[in-house]
């Protein structure tokens, strides 16, 4: 049994299965499903499988990664081999999407796996990457599809989070977290993910009816202005795809987000959480930004591979989302440092360098990419979120020179 929960771990692993299907993609009968996946998730990316086939799937596709291989290419590589990146695979990925399958993505890697290998090839490949992979990521931040992120914990990764602990007690830990933040471990995980949804979307919609235009964030080494993008739209939870489709994109998920203004960014902004990029540590990032660009950046881990990345392309020193989460939201109450972005972003409010997400504008059908940079809205190959709320961060929503208190110490003012 579950340590945190009357179910056994192959009924917790189906229901999250479950969950990930009915309520993270919301998979329509005759659609197709692409699973990316570490190795160690064959048993979850097989209770995903069977769901979805039940939910009506046409044809469900996984293609696996192994931190291993992963690592034997920066062992054994020519140098000259890491600008090079699998543009047909790239290519037929994006037809999948163009052609109307969901994505579903597992995470549980290694959250340091390449910490001790070069930063220069590290940062070649990416480059590589982003760019082959840049049209199935452009479906993606358009929300053309229904997509969903779920995690699967692994060896490695449980060593990280509980380096204390040994291996298969953390292991254990590890997938109980996983579990309790996803929702799955109550009597009905489906109705408890529609009464969250709920929650988030009233938190969306005020901050909608109301139309700030500015954020300012208040703390520690932060002192910074968030200016919005013109005809921004807040979204949180569940929503509808292009494709129709109502889907919960992050599972867990306890934020609501927006797009940035990528101009209208001023002043100084210190991490609170470490980012794991790349099976890299960051650690505490000190950022200046000057109309929307950061002009000055620091850390005291990493600060070369953080570099590597705002040198990226001219829109990486820019953000492209922010969000807010609670203080007080069940993973950071947990305090566990999961290493990884997709729980350690719903324990904090953040901000994501790099490419906006389309879906939270209003108003831009038809809209060159040159206007919607007009309107505000970042361009980039990257997408990077890394925490910058805690419970000594304040936060005002700005509007025609006045000011409105949303956050103190971390917590919404109106709860």
């Amino acid at each position: 049994m579950s340590a945190t929960s009357q179910f056994s771990h192959e009924q917790l692993l189906d229901r999250l299965g479950e969950v990930a299907v009915r309520v993270g993609l919301n998979i329509k009968p005759g659609q197709q499903l692409l699973i990316t996946a570490p190795l160690d998730a064959v048993p979850l990316v097989r209770r995903v499988t069977e769901h979805a086939y039940k939910a009506g799937a046409s044809l469900v596709t996984t293609l696996y990664a192994d931190d291993e291989t992963t690592l034997a290419r920066y062992v054994h590589a020519s140098d000259a081999a890491f600008d090079t990146a699998p543009t047909w695979l790239a290519d037929g990925i994006a037809r999948a999407f163009r052609e109307g399958a969901a994505r579903m993505a597992i995470t549980g890697a290694n959250p340091t796996l390449l910490a001790g290998q070069d930063p220069e090839r590290i940062s070649r490949a990416n480059r590589a990457n982003s760019a082959a992979n840049r049209p199935a990521m452009e479906i993606i931040t358009q929300f053309a599809v229904n997509w969903n992120i779920i995690a699967c914990a692994t060896p490695a990764w449980a060593a990280q989070v509980f380096p204390d602990l040994a291996p298969e007690d953390a292991l254990t830990a590890l997938w109980n977290g996983i579990f309790k933040a996803s929702r799955v471990d109550v009597p009905d995980p489906v109705a408890d993910w529609k009464a969250h949804n709920a929650r988030l979307h009233a938190r969306a919609k005020f901050m909608n009816d109301t139309r700030f235009d500015a954020l300012h964030f208040t703390g520690p080494g932060t002192d910074l202005t968030v200016g919005l993008a013109d005809g921004h739209a807040w979204a949180g939870g569940s929503e509808e795809a292009l494709n129709g489709i109502v889907c919960n994109p992050n599972i867990p998920t306890e934020e609501i987000f927006t797009t940035p203004h990528r101009s209208r960014v001023n002043g100084t902004v210190c991490s609170t959480k470490p980012l794991f990029h790349q099976g890299t540590l960051i650690d505490d990032i000190s950022v200046r930004f000057e109309d929307g660009r950061i002009v000055e950046a620091h850390a005291s881990k990493g600060e070369n591979v953080l570099h590597r990345i705002l040198d990226t392309d001219e829109g990486a020193r820019r953000i492209g989302e922010v969000a807010l989460v609670p203080h007080s939201s069940p993973i950071s109450a947990s305090e566990i440092l999961y290493r990884n972005t997709l729980f350690d972003e719903n324990a904090s409010s953040h901000i994501a360098l790099g490419q906006a997400y389309t879906k939270c504008m209003v108003d831009i059908e038809g809209l060159t990419p040159e206007q919607l940079l007009e309107r505000g809205v970042n361009d980039s190959l990257i997408h990077i979120d890394w925490m910058i709320g805690s419970d000594k961060i304040d936060l005002d929503g700005i509007k025609n020179g006045s000011r409105t208190p949303l956050m103190r110490s971390g917590e919404w003012v109106n709860a």
